[in-house]
């Protein structure tokens, strides 16, 4: 899923291909992908963009007359930039835009259809669908502090929840926990002074540095390889590889349809975390810390040599 970072490009490589630019057409290759009634994507024919905006992961592009086109890519939606006119992808396309230099298409692959377009009238209507959560780049420790506390949760679905922090999913959240040193299942409410600080540094760094390197890997192009997967993350995604700090195997939680990616060793003292389907299968078997994996899986492979 497109996230901060991801939502942050997007919006820069939009500007100036349509801010202030009339919007000529909307097509729909697939009209369900509009979630509201009123008003009609018609309406928005021949306004011109005034403004563009985030609000959590979802984009939003301010058109004349107080109308707001709001994109949510969920999972698997993804903008494409192409030349004016082009023609709605068959399997994948959701939706075209047609501006004077060209046309943004809407795109989602796979079967399920999550991705959304709503289209509001006036701030009040916007401001109704944000969920609050905090701007982690423009605030400071005692703010990010007092979000944290506002529920007693993981520190990982804590950072993904979007009333306590804006923009944050399941990928950066990984990364952001391994920098901070911290288990994605600590709890808010046990947290030190130090743990919150680490953690609030590591939010941002780590949120600016990938915004910077997504930057400069687009450079003026628009943005393609929009993934939750990228070379040179250190935990998401990297189930079973090495910690690029320690180089002991990260490890994951599956839970639902997401998963935690964490290095053991360098969040959570060696000890592994439990994985809801495979401690349920294996009960008592269940190793407790890397070593004993480590070492079971030596003792599997002395027997097998035998």
């Amino acid at each position: 899923m497109p996230e901060l970072p991801d939502v942050t490009i997007y919006l820069e490589a939009l500007a100036p291909r349509i801010l202030h630019q009339p919007l000529e057409a909307v097509r729909l290759g697939n009209p369900f992908v509009v979630r509201t009634i009123e008003p009609a994507p018609a309406e928005l024919v021949g306004r011109v963009v005034h403004g563009l905006e985030r609000i959590g992961k979802r984009i939003v592009v301010q058109i004349e007359g107080e109308l707001f086109l709001v994109v949510h890519l969920m999972i698997a939606g993804r903008l494409r930039w192409r030349a004016w006119g082009a023609p709605i992808p068959g399997r994948i396309g959701l939706a075209a835009f047609d501006f004077p230099a060209g046309t943004l298409l809407l795109t989602e692959a796979g079967a399920r259809r999550q991705a959304s377009i709503h289209i509001l009238r006036g701030r009040a209507a916007l401001e109704a669908i944000d969920p609050g959560g905090l701007e982690v780049l423009a605030c400071d420790r005692g703010s990010f502090a007092a979000a944290l506390a506002r529920e007693n949760h993981t520190l990982k679905r804590a950072l993904t929840d979007p009333r306590l922090f804006s923009g944050i999913g399941n990928a950066y959240s990984d990364e952001i926990l391994h920098a901070a040193r911290l288990s994605p299942l600590k709890l808010t409410h046990s947290m030190t002074a130090d743990e919150i600080e680490r953690l609030f540094d590591a939010t941002r760094l780590t949120l600016s540095a990938w915004i910077e390197r997504l930057r400069a890997e687009s450079a003026d192009t628009f943005p393609e390889r929009v993934t939750a997967f990228r070379a040179g993350m250190a935990a998401h995604g990297r189930y079973g590889q090495p910690c690029p700090a320690c180089s002991a195997p990260i490890q994951r939680i599956v839970y639902a349809r997401n998963e935690a990616n964490y290095c053991a060793r360098c969040q959570t003292g060696g000890r592994l975390l439990s994985d809801r389907a495979l401690s349920r299968l294996l009960r008592q078997d269940w190793p407790s810390s890397l070593e004993e994996m480590e070492s079971r899986k030596a003792g599997r492979r002395a027997g097998t040599s035998e």
